[in-house]
């Protein structure tokens, strides 16, 4: 399990990096878009669909890594009131959900993409698939990292956080 432990750690870790990367851009678009408008009078069209991508990227790819690290919302208080065997238990119920729901992540999103390909974003001249291709490879993670939470519960180990 360590190079699955290996693999996920560097994976979390860049998806943190993307996060941070976009949310410095989404400063960065905003900072300039309001330099435009109000300056020089003349707003750039393509800012604000840039800025929705980047927020996109943000929040998926920060969830992502929320996953791994144990950073989601949770009822831990409650939960640790429960007998040993009833935490493992809901342990389990909550990886498989987290599993469930990054594949319908990655599948919803998926068929999005594939059913937008055609259709560009008319201020980037890319197509609009690229806004669901975060989510894809967000899902993707979740995945992994779920799968990597519920190993370490039956081999009765310790997902060490990313940032340690």
């Amino acid at each position: 399990m360590q190079w699955f432990t290996d693999l996920n750690a560097r994976l979390s870790r860049w998806a943190l990096y993307i996060a941070v990367a976009a949310l410095l851009g989404i400063v960065g678009v905003v900072i300039c878009s309001v330099f435009w408008r109000y300056v020089l009078n003349n707003a750039p069209a393509w800012s604000e669909q840039v800025a929705l991508i980047l927020v996109i990227c943000v929040a998926m790819f920060g969830a992502a890594a929320g996953v791994r690290d144990e950073g989601h919302i949770g009822m831990e208080s409650l939960v640790g009131l429960l007998p040993k065997k009833m935490q493992f238990w809901i342990g389990n119920i909550v990886g498989f959900f987290t599993i469930v729901f990054g594949v319908a992540v990655t599948w919803g999103c998926g068929r999005m993409a594939e059913a937008v390909w055609n259709i560009g974003i008319p201020t980037l001249g890319i197509s609009e698939a690229w806004r669901y291709a975060p989510c894809i490879v967000s899902g993707i993670l979740i995945v992994l990292f779920s799968i990597e939470h519920l190993i370490a519960m039956y081999t009765n180990e310790k997902v060490v956080p990313s940032w340690h």
